[in-house]
């Protein structure tokens, strides 16, 4: 499970984060993880309920936004949203797309006290 390193390293930005703003205290931590990050967002889900206990989010409330997979197309320069295993633009059906969001997981905001 990945899942554990990838919240132990979300919990050290955190803390970094809260650091260096002089907060002591998050109160919610907002993520985005693209559908082809390969995380399981229940698992990310618990591992976080379970390590924040000693951490500056030991209260905090985890938000998460599931992106799905944006592609910008070669052929039509159109950008569209897609099924995970569909690589082919909905709007000219080339399968001359570029995937542009959707395969990472990133911080997106703390709210701190």
């Amino acid at each position: 499970m990945h899942e554990y390193s990838i919240v132990q390293a979300l919990l050290d930005q955190c803390e970094h984060h809260a650091r260096i703003n002089g907060s002591r205290k998050v109160m919610k931590v907002t993520v985005k993880i693209g559908v082809l990050s390969g995380v399981e967002l229940h698992l990310l889900r618990s591992a976080f309920e379970t390590f924040r206990e000693d951490t500056v989010c030991r209260e905090a409330e985890l938000e998460i936004i599931h992106q799905k997979v944006l592609v910008e197309c070669g052929k039509c320069r159109r950008q569209s949203t897609i099924e995970k295993h569909d690589y082919h633009c909905p709007n000219c059906g080339s399968a001359e797309v570029r995937v542009i969001d959707g395969e990472d997981m990133y911080l997106m905001r703390l709210e701190m006290e």
